[in-house]
């Protein structure tokens, strides 16, 4: 097979791609290593910047996400019993965020695809093998249903995730990477249950971090910080909602409606990227190259820039046989990505409990909370970043 661009991961970060690059007329095939199925039942985060819902719109999938994504102009920070309201959109002159789960957008991504007949292989396994990126010549091989095949391309884009080939293909030597691991994770559940607000509740706690949000207007989606070690066994559904209660302003336990979880599980949180994003032909985005804190909701916007340089990169070389976007893709990446890697920091920093800190640790939160909630100029600086810098 031939294709000029060969998207490593149907995850949204690959999809997205490839229906940006579909768009612009730019052939490509889609290789994942596991089944649609697969792909499709990874529960993750649902916040959308402002570019992100722009993308979608713009390679032509963003109907659904307006019938059925929640607007929010706003979030609420909850410390020493009593929430506090960021209104965003006043802070950001107009700006907000979308609430729409990451499993639909890449529904919606996958049926554009399957719409429109484009490529996608599926169930590709561990036998992925990308060759021949640091030349003019490289290649995608991989064995399914026990034959071997070989895709020849132009690039090859690593929108893999964090464990995929992509990364791993590229020599040591040739990446730098940076990585911060956090003593603790976030135990998720996820429950048919109305939430207890309209708008995303984020706690700092003596008990800990919890923050209550949701995927639909009957669709809850609960976190609380427990230790990097914990194991989700060891949380009944009921020890969960106790535990969320305690974490909880009162308003908000009155309103807290519980029921039996759809999914649960716990999400150690880390910083992580690697620099640079480009090894001769091959390009990596989203998880391949980066990871955040989820605190900040960054993981899949910060893909969707990602992808919104490298589609425009693409693009421009086949359009105007210029190299200029290829060549810079990895530092206009950056630029983006530390600063919502700060942010994530940040956020993380100011809302977890660090054992280490003890009772002066948490009296400087709180203080910090109290400055932010009070000050325009430190809401300002959390309502932009949460919306999303500009590209």
């Amino acid at each position: 097979m031939r294709t000029q661009v060969a998207i490593i991961g149907a995850g949204p970060s690959g999809l997205l791609l490839g229906q940006l690059l579909f768009k612009a007329g730019v052939d490509n095939i889609v290789i994942e290593r596991q089944s649609a199925a697969y792909v499709l039942g990874r529960i993750r985060a649902g916040v959308l910047e402002q570019v992100t819902t722009d993308l979608l719109d713009e390679c032509g999938v963003g109907a659904r996400m307006h019938r059925h994504g929640l607007l929010h102009d706003g979030i609420e920070l909850l410390f020493k019993g009593e929430r506090h309201r960021i209104d965003m959109r006043a802070l950001t002159g107009g700006k907000s965020v979308m609430v729409y789960g990451q499993t639909e957008v890449t529904h919606d991504l996958m049926e554009a695809r399957r719409a429109e007949g484009l490529a996608t292989v599926y169930e590709a396994g561990d036998s992925v093998r990308l060759q021949g990126f640091d030349s003019a010549q490289p290649k995608v091989c991989y064995v399914r249903d026990g034959q071997a095949h070989e895709i020849e391309c132009d690039f090859i884009a690593g929108c893999d995730g964090y464990h995929g080939v992509s990364r791993a293909s590229i020599p040591a030597a040739a990446l730098k990477t940076y990585e911060k691991v956090y003593p603790f994770g976030w135990l998720g559940l996820l429950a048919d249950v109305p939430p207890v607000s309209h708008e995303l509740v984020y706690a700092n706690t003596e008990r800990g971090f919890a923050l209550c949000s949701m995927r639909s207007p009957t669709r809850s989606r609960y976190y609380v910080q427990v230790p990097a070690d914990e194991k989700v066994e060891s949380w009944t559904d009921e020890a969960f909602w106790d535990e969320l209660r305690s974490r909880l302003d009162p308003q908000a336990r009155e309103r807290l409606v519980t029921g039996p979880s759809l999914e649960k599980s716990i999400a150690p949180l880390r910083s992580f990227v690697a620099e640079p994003m480009r090894f001769g032909r091959l390009f990596l985005a989203g998880d391949a190259a980066h990871i955040v804190p989820p605190t900040g909701a960054k993981g899949l916007n910060l893909a969707a820039s990602d992808v919104k340089y490298l589609s425009s990169a693409l693009v421009e070389h086949y359009r105007d046989h210029s190299s200029a976007g290829s060549d810079h893709y990895s530092d206009r990446c950056l630029r983006r990505i530390w600063k919502a890697e700060r942010f994530s920091w940040w956020f993380t920093s100011l809302m977890h409990k660090f054992p280490e800190a003890g009772d002066f640790g948490q009296k400087l939160q709180e203080a910090e909370l109290d400055y932010l909630v009070g000050s325009k100029a430190a809401a300002t600086t959390l309502a932009e970043n949460y919306v999303g810098l500009p590209l």
